[in-house]
C-alpha cells in the first residue's frame, strides 16, 4: 500500500493538521516508509507465539476488595454552592 499526495492532504484534514503544499511530498515519503515497515512486519511468522502485554513477566499487585471508611458525604458536599441529600445540585443544561 502506498500513500499519494491526496491521501496525505486527507489525513492532514482528518487530523486537523495544516500541511503546507510544499511539505506534502515529504509527508508522503515518510508515510510510505512507515507503511513499508508495517508490511515487513506482516511477513514475520508469529504462529505459536503467545500474545503478551509486556516484554518482562509481571503480575499486577492486587488489593483486598473491602469496604473502606467512607460515610463522610456531608464533608464532600460541604463546599458545594447547592446540595441536597448529600448530592451536588447543578443547573439544568439541556432542555
Amino acid at each position: 500500500m502506498s500513500v499519494d499526495a491526496d491521501t496525505v492532504r486527507r489525513i492532514g484534514r482528518l487530523a486537523r493538521i495544516r500541511i503546507a503544499e510544499e511539505d506534502v511530498s515529504a509527508y508522503e515519503g515518510e508515510l510510505n516508509a512507515i507503511l513499508g515497515f508495517v508490511e515487513q512486519l506482516d511477513e514475520v511468522d508469529v504462529s505459536g507465539v503467545e500474545p503478551m502485554t509486556s516484554v518482562t513477566p509481571m503480575v499486577l499487585r492486587r488489593r483486598e476488595d473491602k469496604v473502606t471508611d467512607g460515610g463522610y458525604a456531608d464533608k464532600i458536599v460541604a463546599n458545594a454552592s447547592i446540595s441536597e441529600d448529600n448530592f451536588f445540585m447543578v443547573p439544568k443544561v439541556v432542555e
